[in-house]
């Protein structure tokens, strides 16, 4: 779950509709300057689909410790430092679970998805919030990926539908760095940022080069984005979620049920060059 304050409450957005924002975002990329994602629709399944595994999860949303909805926030922009409000074995389950049902249908985007779940939680992931047994299941569990990432790599290579330009190391680098900006611009929007920020990863530009994109808030979710990586000077994008009153919570059954009593709404995020 995602979490945006409002005057009276949170807005509320589930992890597979922050990623199909994300693939909207994937889908509106390119211009002139910045490369066009191909294999097209493998990437793009991989960056609209790679919180599919959160749906179930999702479904019951719980509070922290101090009662607020357990979700991502502005707070842990650019960081996962939350572990001790979580069960680890849980949330490692739920995200080998959104690697794997991507990757037997489509390798290609699974394998997109399995990269990012890895660069989480070592580049980001502050490992002094976990308690030294969480740090073994941790580890293991960015051991069984790295064996998943090589078996999918394999299926990748024998794959008769695949140019060979595809299906290189650099050309998957920079689809997963694709789904990585994709997905914090999205992660942005759905918290209503309110500082600068950037796409994290140099990005593929026409000419062989790289570009890191710069974003700069100008309205409650509304970003300029500078160099522009779209072929539209604006663009407008909608998203659902739902409205829940009261800033904290007495336990996690109140809060669902307010959550699920709550119509869904669609929000909008706008982008300008």
């Amino acid at each position: 779950m995602l979490r945006m304050e409002s005057d009276s409450g949170w807005w509320l957005i589930t992890h597979p509709d922050h990623a199909r924002l994300a693939g909207d975002f994937a889908a509106a990329w390119g211009n002139a300057q910045f490369r066009r994602p191909e294999p097209r629709v493998r990437v793009l399944k991989g960056i609209a689909c790679h919180d599919d595994g959160w749906t179930a999860r999702d479904a019951h949303p719980t509070i922290t410790r101090q009662g607020k909805p357990s979700a991502f926030s502005t707070e842990l922009v650019g960081k996962y430092s939350a572990f001790e409000e979580i069960d680890l074995e849980d949330y490692l389950a739920v995200r080998d679970r959104a690697v794997r049902i991507v990757a037997q249908q489509d390798p290609y985007a699974g394998l997109l998805i399995s990269m990012h779940t890895y660069n989480l939680l070592t580049a980001h992931a502050d490992r002094s919030t976990i308690a030294p047994p969480g740090l073994i299941v941790l580890d293991a569990f960015l051991a069984r990926q790295r064996e998943y990432q090589r078996a999918l790599l394999v299926d990748i290579a024998e794959d008769a539908t695949l140019s060979a330009a595809e299906s290189t190391h650099q050309t998957i680098e920079e689809h997963f760095r694709l789904l990585q900006a994709c997905d914090n611009l999205s992660l942005l929007a759905c918290v209503a940022y309110e500082a600068p920020a950037h796409l994290l990863h140099p990005l593929p530009l026409n000419d062989g080069g790289a570009a890191e994109v710069s974003v700069h808030p100008l309205a409650p979710r509304h970003f300029r984005l500078t160099p522009w990586p779209f072929a539209q000077p604006q663009l407008i994008f909608k998203f659902p979620a739902r409205h829940v009153e009261g800033k904290l919570f007495p336990d996690a059954q109140t809060l669902e049920s307010a959550f699920h009593a709550a119509p869904i709404e669609q929000l909008t995020v706008m982008l300008s060059a």
